[in-house]
C-alpha cells in the first residue's frame, strides 16, 4: 500500500565532521520519508560495523563520499511503518531487516530498498537480527558467489571469532565444508560450537605451516595475513576477501583465483538466511547498547572487543 506521511522527528546519531566516534552527536531530526520503491522502518535494532567507524573516520571519502551531516548505520531490523510508490513486497506491521544503505541505520527510523529486506527470522528478536544482515551476507556471498564452497572443500577463515568470521563458519558448515578457523585462544571454545573443525591460535602458532592445502581462503585481515596465505591453498584455490584486493602478481605465482568484493543489499539472499536461523543452522550472540551510547558502541567495534555482534537498542 502507498502510505503518505505527517512529518515528526525522531532520534538520531549525526556526524557533522570526520572523525573519531566522539564527534557524534544525539539530535531530534525529522523522520525519513519512504520514496519509490522504498519502505519505513520503525527500528529496533541497529547493527554496529567496522564500515561505521571506517567511514566516519574519513577514510573512505575517495570511495564514499557523503554529504555532511549524515547518520552512520548499514543494518537494521523493525517494523514497516509506511511503503513509497511502487513498494509492494511488505506490509505495514511486517518485522523486517536488511543491509539499507551505507547510512541512516543509528536512527528511531530508517529507510530502505524493499529489494534489500526480509522477514525477520522467527527465531530472533528484533534486536537479535538488526546485527546480522550485513555480516550473514558478506560470509554468504563470499563463500557461495564467489567462493563456490562444495561440500568437503577445506576452507580457512582468518579472524573467525569477528562477526563476518563466525558466521562464514556456520555458513561454510551448512555449506558441507572442513572449517578451519583462524582466531586467539580464549575464542577457541566459542569457535568450536559454533562448528569449527580445528582452530589455529594465531598469537602462537604459525598459520603459514598448516597442512593439508586448503580450497579456500576468506580473508578478513588483509595486508601480511593475505599474502601469506596464497601459499595455503591448492592450485585453482580461491582467496576472497571483502577487506582489500589480494596481490594478482602473488595470485598468478601460486596458481590460484584473488577475489575482493563488496557487499550489497539482497532481500532473497536473507530470506534464505534466515530459514537457516529458524532451522537452528545459524546463531548471533549480541551485546546491546541505548542508542546514546553510539560513540562507545564503535570505540569498541574499533578495538576488536572479541566474538558476537554489537547492536544499537531504540527502546533504550
Amino acid at each position: 500500500m502507498f502510505s503518505c506521511l505527517i512529518e515528526v522527528s525522531m532520534k538520531a546519531i549525526r556526524a557533522y565532521q570526520y572523525g573519531s566516534p566522539d564527534v557524534l552527536r544525539l539530535e531530534e531530526v525529522a523522520d525519513p520519508v519512504a520514496g519509490e520503491g522504498e519502505v519505513l522502518i520503525d527500528v529496533a535494532g541497529a547493527g554496529v560495523n567496522p564500515i561505521d567507524w571506517k567511514i566516519l573516520s574519513g577514510a573512505m571519502q575517495a570511495f564514499i563520499p557523503l554529504p555532511l551531516p549524515f547518520t552512520p548505520g548499514v543494518e537494521v531490523a523493525g517494523r514497516v511503518l509506511a511503503t513509497g510508490r511502487g513498494a509492494s513486497r511488505f506490509e505495514v506491521g511486517d518485522r523486517v531487516f536488511g543491509f539499507i544503505n551505507i547510512t541512516g541505520g543509528y536512527a528511531g527510523k530508517a529507510v530502505a530498498r524493499e529489494s534489500t529486506l526480509a522477514l525477520l527470522p522467527r527465531s530472533l528478536t528484533a534486536l537479535q537480527a538488526g546485527a546480522v544482515p550485513a555480516t550473514a551476507l558478506t560470509a554468504w556471498q563470499a563463500l557461495t558467489e564467489h567462493a563456490g564452497v562444495q561440500p568437503g572443500q577445506k576452507v580457512l577463515i582468518h579472524a573467525a571469532a569477528g562477526g563476518v568470521g563466525s558466521m562464514a563458519v556456520q555458513i561454510a558448515k551448512y555449506l558441507g565444508a572442513e572449517v578451519i578457523a583462524s582466531a586467539s585462544a580464549d575464542n577457541h571454545a566459542y569457535l568450536k560450537g559454533l562448528g569449527a573443525d580445528q582452530v589455529i591460535d594465531y598469537r602462537r602458532q604459525d598459520f603459514t605451516q598448516w597442512r593439508p592445502a586448503v580450497d579456500v581462503v576468506l580473508d578478513l585481515v588483509g595486508e601480511q595475513t593475505q599474502a601469506l596465505s596464497f601459499a595455503l591453498l591448492k592450485r585453482h584455490g580461491v582467496l576472497v576477501s571483502p577487506v582489500s584486493q589480494p596481490d594478482i602478481t602473488l595470485a598468478n605465482d601460486y596458481g590460484v583465483t584473488p577475489v575482493n568484493f563488496a557487499t550489497r543489499g539482497d532481500g532473497g539472499q536473507l530470506a534464505r538466511i534466515a530459514e537457516l536461523f529458524d532451522q537452528g543452522r545459524l546463531q548471533v550472540a549480541v551485546q546491546a547498547f541505548p542508542l546514546s551510547d553510539a560513540p562507545q558502541a564503535l570505540e569498541k567495534s574499533r578495538g576488536r572487543h572479541g566474538h558476537g555482534r554489537l547492536v544499537l537498542d531504540m527502546a533504550r
